[in-house]
């Protein structure tokens, strides 16, 4: 419980399963955390809850996320928003932002008695969760049972609306109680080097893979779940993938079992590699090495002159890191209603964590409005 952003209330959840009390378990995982259904699809269960578990000195751990899976699945069919406190009656709330974060905190904003008003970029709610991760990891019936559960309950949306474009935060701050900026971490990063022009950005091949002709060979830079997610896409589209990656498979920030299951899924990978240059018909990269400082420090990545050798490929797809449009984070300070969560607030980071990051803005907001 402990182990996890949101604090789980897994001894309850797991009484209650035991007893057959499916619905009371549902609800209160719910409650606690509106994003349960997804989170027990695509959390990384290591890092967190399994991971934690007291059993693992036992070289047993609960496999709770299967559990979890269960009861939240199917309670997610049923559930109701309803007003269940009057925190927030009166407040008029806009949220920018409709994926993971913008979500949660609409439906707990709206049962703690506000009038929120939902807007997004895309013309349909679910951000990453629709538009990001692959339908073969998360089914998009999610997205659309909390499109459903939202309008039913009288939540105004509003798609195809650009922050800093359509609306500003300035007309937002001044016509809401509080404004909520969930708006993630779309700006890619880039590799800095010559004839990056010539590759694809990861994220919008995985909002639409269909439109990319990625040809015979694809290789993806990065060890993320991002360049996860993007070499499972491109080896579904018939390419033979590869990733490369300038560190061992041991510094790769992605879910450990999201890289077995690419492995299994027949994706190549190539450690200690850094591109240094982007060519017509591939890449030029340099080998790397893991050096250990005398003083004993942290283990330093440096690349090996010398090494240079050219690789083949019809696509590059770069998924090494997002962060938030800075332009829009400048424009919300000073604001003393404009709270931020998500990967706007923290940088790229899990379902759950952007969960949580929602949680805390609420309880900010509560305190300050």
């Amino acid at each position: 419980m402990m182990g996890c952003p949101v604090h789980t209330p897994i001894p309850e959840c797991m009484l209650l399963y035991r007893q057959g009390r499916l619905d009371e378990a549902g609800e209160l995982l719910f409650r606690n955390n509106p994003m349960t259904a997804v989170t027990s699809q695509v959390c990384d269960w290591e890092k967190f809850c399994y991971g934690h578990c007291v059993l693992n000195v036992k070289q047993m751990p609960v496999k709770w996320y299967e559990i979890e899976q269960e009861i939240s699945g199917q309670y997610l069919e049923k559930v109701q928003l309803e007003r269940r406190s009057q925190e927030f009656s009166g407040k008029r709330i806009a949220i920018v932002g409709a994926g993971p974060a913008g979500i949660s905190a609409a439906m707990w904003l709206y049962e703690a008695g506000a009038e929120v008003v939902l807007y997004d970029a895309n013309p349909r709610m679910g951000g990453v969760l629709r538009y990001g991760i692959p339908a073969f990891r998360l089914d998009k019936k999610h997205c659309d049972a909390f499109e459903k559960i939202l309008a039913d309950a009288g939540v105004e949306f509003h798609g195809g609306v650009q922050l800093g474009k359509d609306i500003t935060v300035k007309e937002l701050s001044a016509s809401n109680d509080a404004v909520l900026l969930a708006i993630g971490a779309e700006e890619p990063a880039t590799l800095n080097i010559p004839g990056e022009e010539k590759s694809v950005q990861a994220l919008p091949f995985l909002k639409d893979p269909a439109a990319y002709k990625l040809g015979k060979k694809v290789i993806v830079i990065g060890g993320g779940n991002v360049a996860m997610d993007a070499c499972r896409t491109a080896v579904r589209q018939g390419a033979e993938t590869w990733v490369y990656y300038r560190k061992t498979f041991e510094n790769m920030p992605a879910n450990p079992m999201e890289v077995e299951e690419a492995k299994a899924d027949g994706v190549q990978f190539k450690v200690f590699q850094a591109p240094v240059e982007v060519k017509e018909g591939g890449v030029v990269f340099r080998d790397c090495e893991n050096v250990v400082p005398e003083d004993g420090g942290r283990v330093i990545t440096r690349i090996i002159e010398g090494t240079d050798h050219f690789v083949e490929c019809d696509t590059l797809l770069v998924a090494i890191s997002e962060k938030p449009d800075p332009k829009l984070q400048e424009a919300a300070q000073g604001f003393k209603n404009v709270f931020s969560a998500g990967d706007f607030l923290t940088g790229p980071a899990t379902v759950v964590e952007a969960v949580a990051s929602a949680k805390a803005a609420i309880n900010e907001m509560m305190n300050n409005l």
